[in-house]
């Protein structure tokens, strides 16, 4: 044997020695949704891990880690734990990207994700009955100088509620009181329990003609309330709605990260997804990972701006 079939036989006897690696995905794979059962984001997420199971032929399940609304953010915790090989994925609100890093988690504070893609606008409004002798945000300002109207929302930190907070300073006016509610419906309005909340549209859906929205609490109009401003319209310093989007550790795999995207943008095109939208009120979409980045970057300054107008 020749020196060069020498050299071609200890070549491919070194690459017949090496572990074969499988085509991901192999193994189940675990979406963590940091909220309860039942909300538009672990249905979505439900969706698109029905959707990776049909599609990749392996197990794929939604795990619930509620405490993702303000902290500690266990469901973070446990992705950011996990090795970065696309087999846990975390389903995250923007408080997680956004605020998680800063509050003194371990974990966290590194900043450890990247976006795979933003899917899902909360469909949140600020809403007051149809009787109210104001019908906009500046009429609401006008009268609240002189009047002590009480606010509710679903708890201190919550995005939704610091952007609600943050309307007095934009606005010019001071909220009479708030209160935090489990659940802000046409009860919380027509008990007289709260002047003004805010809430999602398919918790009012019912008595929209008993009520008026004030504004969208979203970076666009909500389809089925095309005359209501968003707040970001009516000040530029408020635009900012309550997403969710995938993400995955920093280190894991492009190939892996491919696949779980393309299951998911198929997913938020469905017809299914745009029934969910009809029904909720919901903004259905998909950003990919460079449009979600952007937003993320702006989202964390105006963020910021927003925690600054509420130190006030």
């Amino acid at each position: 044997m020749n020196k060069f079939s020498l050299l071609v036989s200890a070549a491919l006897f070194t690459l017949a020695a090496q572990p074969a690696f499988a085509e991901y995905p192999e193994q189940p794979v675990e979406f963590v949704v940091p909220f309860p059962p039942g909300d538009l984001e672990d249905i979505l997420t439900r969706m698109i891990a029905d959707k990776f199971q049909a599609t990749y032929g392996v197990p794929a399940a939604v795990v619930n880690k509620p405490g993702g609304g303000g902290g500690p953010f266990p469901g973070a915790v446990a992705v950011a734990n996990a090795p970065a090989d696309g087999y846990t994925i975390g389903s995250f609100v923007l408080d997680i990207p956004l605020v998680g890093p800063t509050i003194g988690i371990p974990a966290l504070a590194d900043d450890p994700f990247e976006p795979l893609g933003i899917f899902v606008t909360y469909p949140f409004i600020l809403a007051t009955s149809a009787d109210a002798p104001y019908k906009n945000m500046d009429e609401l300002a006008a009268y609240a100088q002189n009047h002590k109207l009480v606010v509710g929302h679903f708890g201190a930190g919550a995005t939704p509620t610091e952007i609600t907070l943050a309307t007095q300073s934009a606005f010019g006016f001071k909220w009479g009181g708030q209160a935090a509610f489990d659940a802000l419906d046409c009860n919380t309005l027509a008990s007289g329990d709260a002047d003004v909340i805010n809430t999602t549209l398919q918790l009012v859906k019912p008595c929209l003609d008993k009520i008026t929205p004030l504004a969208a609490v979203t970076e666009k109009r909500i389809p089925s309330l095309p005359d209501v401003p968003t707040l970001g319209e009516l000040k530029p310093a408020l635009k900012l709605g309550t997403w969710t989007g995938l993400f995955v550790r920093r280190e894991t795999p492009q190939e892996a990260r491919d696949k779980i995207i393309a299951v998911a943008e198929e997913v938020m095109k469905s017809d299914a997804a745009k029934k969910l939208s009809e029904q909720t009120g919901a903004l259905i979409y998909w950003k990919n990972p460079e449009e979600s980045a952007a937003q993320i970057t702006n989202d964390r300054a105006i963020l910021k701006n927003i925690a600054d107008m509420n130190n006030n």
